[in-house]
């Protein structure tokens, strides 16, 4: 039978996915973040690692998991076998971090038939699906076509203007603690600082036990600091976590939201305090 699904949400459940597992378009991509390729690492069945270090950044540019071009997203989206008919499930090993940015990626480049996994592979662990050793694909190549939403990332001069002007709601998703100066970077020589005219919203406020919190707890945290009508760009330490704080956004209703590439450590590194 020639089962294929279409995802109508940012984020499903292990039940959800457990229950699809056998559409002929789903892939499942493990977006865990620093991950070496080794047999003795357990994944989701036919997961397929989604490397970001090393695939899916530029890694010519001087700050970490830099956004890449379309020609490199493209190119390896098409090794793991995406398709432009595909639905995309992305976990990784923490719950929800990095797998929030594979998300984001992909609808930068045009791509929403994609999910995150709620709770990722710890809870699909706790659920007491079947795991198996982590295996390269070696798969047919896909045809995915990616076209650029530029509206979706934020650049240095971008986030440099927000600042200035007060055009946007910058909202920092790393801890008070460094947020507000009071603990080192864990980057090596990074100052401690923020953005001007910037906020905070860690995203561990988001999450409870490794999962999204309810629409209703996501809406109450935004509304805080945004209308929804607002213009919004997420910054954090490299451009990861930013990523969950525009899950849980555009799960609470927000729409014009981006995503600050560089944020603290190039914001941090570019401009001296």
């Amino acid at each position: 039978m020639n089962l294929q699904v279409v995802i109508s949400t940012p984020i499903v459940s292990v039940d959800w996915l457990h229950k699809h597992q056998e559409a002929t378009n789903i892939i499942v991509l493990d977006g865990t973040i620093n991950k070496v390729f080794n047999t003795s690492t357990y994944q989701i069945p036919k997961a397929r690692f989604f490397d970001i270090k090393k695939r899916f950044s530029d890694t010519g540019n001087a700050f970490p998991s830099a956004f890449p071009t379309i020609e490199q997203f493209q190119k390896e989206a098409r090794l793991l076998g995406v398709n432009q008919d595909s639905a995309i499930v992305v976990y990784d090993d923490k719950g929800i971090y990095s797998s929030a940015r594979v998300w984001w990626m992909f609808k930068a480049f045009g791509f929403h038939n994609i999910a995150v996994l709620n709770g990722g592979f710890p809870e699909w662990q706790k659920a007491g699906y079947q795991i198996e050793p982590m295996t390269e694909y070696r798969g047919v190549q896909g045809n995915f076509m990616g076209q650029l939403s530029t509206e979706h990332m934020k650049f240095f001069e971008d986030v440099e203007q927000a600042s200035k002007q007060k055009t946007h709601t910058i909202i920092d998703a790393r801890s008070s603690g460094r947020f507000q100066c009071e603990v080192e970077e864990p980057r090596t020589g990074l100052r401690m600082g923020n953005i001007p005219n910037s906020v905070n919203l860690p995203y561990t406020d988001l999450l409870e036990d490794g999962l999204l919190k309810p629409k209703v707890a996501l809406e109450k945290a935004f509304y805080m600091l945004a209308e929804k009508g607002d213009a919004i760009i997420f910054s954090c330490g490299s451009g990861i976590t930013a990523c969950v704080l525009a899950l849980g956004a555009t799960i609470a209703g927000y729409q014009n939201i981006s995503v600050y590439d560089g944020s603290w450590t190039e914001w941090g590194t570019l401009v001296k305090a």
